[in-house]
């Protein structure tokens, strides 16, 4: 069985316009059902944690439900709205997603892998950064063989 990439942006968002709610949607979706590659996690401690901080979400009680309904995206995000903090603040949420910055060692260790170097390469948010490490391992999994 082939394990999935999840190719989804944390910039990307859904009609409730959270940042990064499809990825993890997408990562929690394949570990759920064994397909998940083995370089991610379902639910990590950067922006799968900090979007459920932002949110007020359990941990473990949004795995679960996952896990145990593998809703469609939207099923997901109508559980989300109903089980998140009313006063959870997205422009707040979504500010923090895109300005959030690796560590020089990370980017480093992502320029590394895809090729890119800090004189070709413009970008330094996480969000872009994960997004070229996402591509290429999708590359090498998918097409390159």
């Amino acid at each position: 069985m082939s394990m999935i990439v999840p190719t989804i942006s944390s910039g990307v968002a859904g009609p409730l316009g959270l940042l990064h709610l499809p990825r993890f949607w997408q990562k929690m979706s394949l570990g759920a059902v064994g397909k998940l590659h083995d370089e991610y996690l379902a639910c990590g401690a950067g922006y799968d944690q900090m979007t459920l901080d932002a949110l007020g979400l359990v941990r473990e009680a949004t795995l679960n439900y996952v896990n145990t309904n593998k809703p469609s995206y939207f099923g997901f995000e109508a559980w989300v709205k109903e089980n998140m903090d009313p006063n959870s603040d997205v422009d707040a949420h979504n500010a923090a997603v895109t300005g959030y910055i690796h560590t020089d060692e990370t980017r480093e260790e992502i320029f590394g892998s895809v090729g890119l170097t800090d004189e070709n390469c413009a970008f330094r948010d996480a969000v872009n950064l994960n997004n070229a490490d996402d591509w290429t391992i999708f590359h090498q999994q998918e097409i390159a063989g």
